[in-house]
Parts: C-alpha cells; sequence; structure tokens
C-alpha cells in the first residue's frame, strides 16, 4: 500500500487555491492514501468568529469535501485531510474527514482543542472510529490530539492498522515523539502530515514546524520531512504489520493488557480539593 504525505504552506482564506495547490501535488505521484494538514485549505490562525463562519463549510457537502472526494475518484485514492465544519445548528468543528472513490467514509471532529481553537470551535462530538480503506484499516485523530495516548489506542483497539495524523503543529518536536511512541505502543502505522510557514494575524506569531513523519509499528521513523519546505512523498508499507502485536514469546501489546486494573479516574471524587494533582 503506498502513503502519501501533502506538507503545505498555504494561504490564509484562499481555499480554493490552496485546495487547487494540493491536489497538483497529489497529481503528481500515486498514493492509495494521502494524508493532508489539518485546516489545510483555510489557513489555521482565525482572527475572529465572522471568519469561522465564512470559511467553514458543511460535510460532505462543502466545497473542499467535494473536491477531494472528486480527485480521489478521478485518481483511485483516498485521502485524509482536516477542514472547519459547520454542522446543522451552526456549531464549528475541527475537522478530518477521509474520502474514497466512493465519497466520505469517515468524519472525526476534534476532541482535544488546542489553545484558542477553544474560541472557536466545540470539542468533537463523533466517536473514535476506524474504516477499511484499500484493505487497511484506518483511523483519524487530529493534531493535539497526540499528547492524548487513550485516542490513539482506542483507535488501535478497534483495529487500526494506519493513524493518520492531519496536524498544524506550533510546539517543538513534541508530536513527532509522540506519534513515534503511539506507533510502537500500539503496533500501527502514524502519518502526520504539518505545515510550514507562519501566520501572524493576531497578537500571536504562530511558526509552524514542518516534519511531517510516517512512523512504522516498530516505532521506526521512515520518513521524516523538511522543517521549513513544501514536500510531497509517497512511500510503500505493508498494513499486515500492524496486525501482529506480539513483542516476543511471552508478550503481546494487547494480550498483556490489564483494564481491570487501571483506574482513570485516579480516585479523584475521594480527594480532597487540596490533594488533587495541578
Amino acid at each position: 500500500m503506498k502513503i502519501g504525505i501533502v506538507q503545505t504552506n498555504p494561504v490564509f482564506g484562499a481555499i480554493k487555491q490552496n485546495a487547487l495547490d494540493v491536489c497538483n501535488a497529489m497529481a503528481s505521484c500515486h498514493a492509495d492514501l494521502w494524508v493532508l494538514p489539518e485546516l489545510f485549505a483555510t489557513g489555521y490562525q482565525f482572527a475572529s468568529l465572522e471568519e469561522v463562519e465564512q470559511l467553514a463549510e458543511p460535510v460532505p457537502e462543502g466545497s473542499t469535501t467535494q473536491t477531494l472526494s472528486r480527485f480521489a475518484r478521478q485518481h483511485g485514492c483516498a485521502i485524509a485531510a482536516g477542514l472547519p465544519e459547520r454542522d446543522d445548528s451552526g456549531r464549528f468543528y475541527n475537522t478530518a474527514v477521509l474520502v474514497d472513490p466512493a465519497g466520505l467514509v469517515l468524519r472525526y471532529r476534534k476532541i482535544h482543542l488546542f489553545a484558542e481553537e477553544k474560541r472557536w470551535f466545540s470539542p468533537g462530538d463523533t466517536i473514535l472510529d476506524v474504516v477499511d480503506v484499500g484493505g487497511a484499516r484506518v483511523g483519524l485523530l487530529i493534531c493535539f490530539d497526540h499528547f492524548f495516548p487513550e485516542a490513539a489506542r482506542t483507535l488501535a483497539l478497534r483495529g487500526a492498522e494506519i493513524i493518520a495524523h492531519p496536524s498544524n503543529l506550533v510546539m517543538p518536536v513534541y508530536a513527532q515523539l509522540t506519534m513515534r511512541t503511539r506507533a510502537l505502543e500500539n503496533g500501527v502505522f502514524t502519518v502526520t502530515a504539518n505545515r510550514i510557514g507562519f501566520e501572524h494575524r493576531t497578537a500571536e506569531r504562530l511558526t509552524f514546524t514542518g516534519c511531517s513523519q510516517m512512523v512504522s509499528p516498530d516505532g521506526t521513523l521512515l520518513y521524516s520531512g523538511p522543517s521549513d519546505a513544501v514536500e510531497t512523498v509517497v512511500m510503500e508499507i505493508d498494513p499486515s504489520q500492524a496486525r501482529d502485536k506480539a513483542l516476543n514469546r511471552w508478550n503481546d501489546r494487547f494480550a498483556d493488557r490489564r483494564p481491570a486494573m487501571y483506574d482513570t479516574n485516579l480516585g479523584l471524587a475521594a480527594m480532597e480539593p487540596t490533594d488533587r494533582p495541578a
């Protein structure tokens, strides 16, 4: 299976041109699954709710999802990409879609909102799910989700062999480190598509870190992109490598789990407020 990453440098608000640039990049070579950055066609740094209202689209009826679906039909591929979504009730979500030649096959609304995203978007309300794409099981995370191991573990337990990770990363190499860990601890491929450049549309200047990457189920870094250049890359993987969770003849990533011993609430309800961890 061939996996492609497009690392971009979009112009804020130029949806049609940004989408065209990405489609031209994907048309230059073939992949079975493409992974594009978070908010790849709009840019990231919104300055007002009015901008969100103007640039957000319904899914799958919006122009961006339709453009990706049309490309997928024409080129016989699947595409994972991020965009701002507007639902029927007027709420906005930081969303990733997965389309193939049949159209939309998976929509994921970002659960863990980062920084000023909390001003514009509602927390995601879709479950972490997995679908079949070209003989492989694929799940979606978005950017800051990488900080929460429960998200990737949920996808892996649902059968994900590949985790597509559209991103607009502005912190140091945290995601590049954590997504290698997510791959190793779950025995899955992880594919992070990031962007480069900067946006300075508010008082804060955001610099995007590039370094898109692909990681194998044993944590091997298969591809690491540049920090300061647009790039399109395609690599061939064997998804079946993500189906064997054994570490050795004694240990298995999933069979050795002891969920009954994991107290995810950490007993907080029984603790005095001054005793609780910050």
